[in-house]
């Protein structure tokens, strides 16, 4: 009788270890949430820019600059310039949104990082922003900060292609 209630005991310890095992692969074949599909790779690197809110980007059509380090302001207002999607306010007062920054250089680690936000001329509110970091010397720092430029007007025109489409 102890014989048989071993046997049984190890019977059932073996079914319910085969039972256990067999759980987390059915678990497996579920789908996990997420966020909705990857985003398309860009030619440009990963994209560090972020949209706070779409239709205020689809609004704005004038942009005032105001001064940044390493002369990104005016590179940005020449590169704006050619853009035919947004115009280049001359006073704070005609524009609809404003670009403000920086452009900070490190010499000693060699990069210059830079980082922009357009927000809403009235009420302040943030539209779109972006962060750029390059690495110079070589190349040299105008030409990096060219680079961040093209960068920052390419995430840009992205993000407005992004809300056009919503």
């Amino acid at each position: 009788m102890i014989i048989r209630c071993i046997c049984l005991a190890i019977i059932l310890l073996a079914g319910l270890a085969g039972w256990a095992q067999e759980k987390p692969a059915e678990e497996k074949s579920q789908r996990r949430p997420t966020l909705g599909p990857a985003p398309a790779p860009s030619l440009y690197g990963p994209r560090t820019s972020t949209t706070t809110d779409p239709r205020r980007l689809m609004r704005v059509h004038k942009i005032y600059v105001e001064r940044m380090d390493n002369s990104l302001s005016e590179k940005l207002v020449e590169a704006l310039g050619k853009l035919s999607r947004f115009r280049v306010a001359a006073s704070l007062n005609e524009a609809d949104a404003v670009l403000r920054g920086t452009c900070f250089d490190s010499r000693r680690l060699k990069t210059v990082r830079s980082e922009v936000y357009l927000n809403e001329r009235l009420s302040g509110a943030s539209i779109w922003q972006d962060s750029v970091r390059r690495p110079y010397n070589p190349p040299p720092l105008d030409k990096a900060v060219n680079e961040i430029v093209t960068l920052i007007l390419t995430h840009l025109t992205e993000s407005v292609a992004e809300a056009e489409r919503r």
